[in-house]
């Protein structure tokens, strides 16, 4: 398969807003166009996340990665959360979240930032294994917390 990627805009709320919805439905959120296209466009908009768009050859949308900035006070640096990676169920196992990953890394550094950081499922042990050929590593000396406000 043939594809592309790019970094997404406004112009491409069209193609990346059904691919956002089936992935919040992905984890079990209901269906929701309207929010998820207010969502995005709104963090697109004041550039509060670079989101990677792959595209195939006609121009469909086959995935994406969603980038949130943040920064270490330790470290002195910026380091970016990979909050979302999601490729539509068509398109799978065909290389798209190998190469959304390393996009998503090609960009950051090319921005200037530090590190990437994710978090998966303790169970996702396909999502593990791709992101450990290209280098994560786990981290064995945090727990991660959660507060729902």
């Amino acid at each position: 398969m043939s594809f592309r990627i790019h970094q997404a805009s406004i112009d491409d709320l069209d193609t990346l807003v059904p691919l956002f919805d089936d992935y919040r439905q992905f984890y079990r959120q209901s269906s929701d166009v309207a929010r998820a296209r207010a969502f995005l466009a709104e963090r697109i908009a004041r550039q509060e996340s670079q989101v990677l768009l792959a595209l195939d050859d006609s121009g469909s949308g086959l995935g994406f990665s969603q980038l949130y900035p943040l920064f270490s006070s330790v470290r002195v640096v910026r380091t970016w959360l990979l909050n979302d990676l999601f490729v539509a169920t068509a398109a799978r196992r065909q290389g798209v979240a190998r190469a959304l990953l390393i996009a998503a890394a090609d960009h950051a550094r090319s921005q200037g930032v530090a590190s990437l950081s994710l978090s998966t499922s303790l169970d996702n042990a396909p999502a593990q294994a791709l992101y450990e050929s290209l280098g994560w590593q786990r981290d064995q000396g945090f727990c991660e917390y959660g507060l729902v406000l």
